[in-house]
């Protein structure tokens, strides 16, 4: 086992007392909400075959642009879903037409100087090889973790984010972003039986536990290790408010991706760190559920919707794992579920029909003034995918 060993001060069980007496909705609320979505994606079906949501809207509205950003694959796996909760063959149709798209995109290079090929890889060919059998999405996805697997630095046990391998700025530098790239590499080691890619995604996550995360539970955005050496250098934002506060969308990174990798390694400490950052996040989290952009704030700044989805699929994901003896399994999977109800409930475009989106108020980058409380495809996936896990025993496509 890696060592991961580091003091991480635990709040213990959230002081959401709400949530011991949370009554989750009737199955009817969750598939309104379902049909809800369905709308907005039949709406866009023909707007987004050849072409891909931008990654947030414009006044509410997603523009069609070419797949080159790491957020591509969200539509992609948002037909999945639909195509899996209703067995409708027009969703698998524009799926599979996206799909071409993914694959003309790694044979031509096309920005994927990233860790991102998991986020792109996952919701594409790994989730049509699972769905479908189609064996040239698996030989894809499995080409695509092949080309992750040259972002791998040996000595500091690091995939490392952005750029070129040897350009100064990045060299070096992981993001808690991620954690939801390495189920890439776990199932490339599965379906090939190559170890290599599975012990590169373990000595990643081990490094995130070691190094991002602090030790009263919250997380850096971004680390740097020396390549040559392995040594730690320095904890940065990149999307934070500051090197020192807590990036809203980072930690619910952390609380969906280290319970993904405890369901391919079965090591039971990222469980652990996974509870006490979920405690961290929930302890912070305002009257209705959804955070303000970074942790720091309480009050007088936007929220971060899909912060909030993340999150929920996150927590359901940690409660899964959990066994039934454990007092805090149900209090997360009620943390979850009145996350989802707030933002079904005052979050979502329902009202607003000329948007082509799903849930408002969303922030893509802050500090740059992208996407500043506007939808974001992949707040729009992830609430999706909640819901999803709500209503079916949902096998997961990460």
């Amino acid at each position: 086992m890696k060592d991961i060993s580091r003091e991480i001060r635990d709040e213990g069980i959230m002081r959401r007392e709400e949530y011991a007496r949370f009554e989750a909705p009737p199955r009817e609320y969750y598939q309104q909400a379902i049909e809800n979505v369905l709308t907005k994606i039949d709406g866009n079906l023909e707007i987004f075959q050849d072409k891909v949501p931008a990654p947030a809207s414009y006044n509410l509205v997603y523009e069609a642009i070419d797949n080159i950003y790491w957020t591509a694959s969200f539509w992609s796996g948002m037909l999945w879903l639909a195509y899996e909760i209703t067995g409708d063959a027009k969703y698998r149709r524009v799926a599979e037409a996206q799909l071409q798209l993914h694959r003309r995109r790694l044979e031509e290079r096309v920005n994927i100087d990233t860790h991102d090929l998991g986020f792109l890889y996952s919701l594409s060919g790994v989730t049509a090889f699972k769905l479908t059998g189609n064996e040239g999405a698996k030989d894809l996805a499995v080409k695509a973790a092949e080309s992750l697997s040259g972002r791998y630095w040996e000595r500091a046990g690091i995939i490392q984010a952005w750029g070129m391998m040897d350009e100064p700025e990045e060299r070096g530098r992981m993001i808690i972003d991620c954690l939801l790239n390495l189920p890439l590499l776990y199932w490339a080691s599965e379906v090939t039986g190559n170890t290599r890619y599975r012990e590169m995604a373990y000595n990643h996550v081990c490094q995130n536990a070691r190094y991002i995360v602090r030790q009263d539970a919250s997380t850096f955005h971004t680390f740097f290790l020396d390549v040559e050496t392995g040594r730690p250098i320095v904890g940065k934002t990149h999307q934070g408010f500051s090197d020192d506060s807590c990036w809203a969308r980072g930690q619910a990174w952390g609380i969906y991706g280290f319970p993904l990798s405890y369901r391919y390694t079965e090591d039971w400490r990222l469980i652990e760190v996974a509870k006490r950052l979920s405690n961290y996040f929930i302890n912070r989290l305002p009257e209705d559920q959804v955070p303000y952009w970074d942790l720091i704030f309480d009050s007088g700044v936007e929220r971060d919707s899909s912060a909030a989805a993340i999150a929920c699929c996150g927590l359901l994901e940690l409660s899964r794992h959990l066994p039934l003896a454990d007092s805090s399994k149900r209090i997360y999977e009620n943390a979850a579920l009145s996350i989802l109800s707030s933002l079904t409930d005052g979050y979502t475009t329902k009202t607003v029909p000329h948007s082509n989106g799903v849930l408002l108020h969303g922030l893509q980058h802050k500090p740059k003034g992208l996407g500043v409380d506007e939808c974001c495809i992949w707040g729009d996936y992830y609430y999706f995918e909640a819901l999803v896990r709500v209503v079916k025993d949902w096998k997961p496509y990460w």
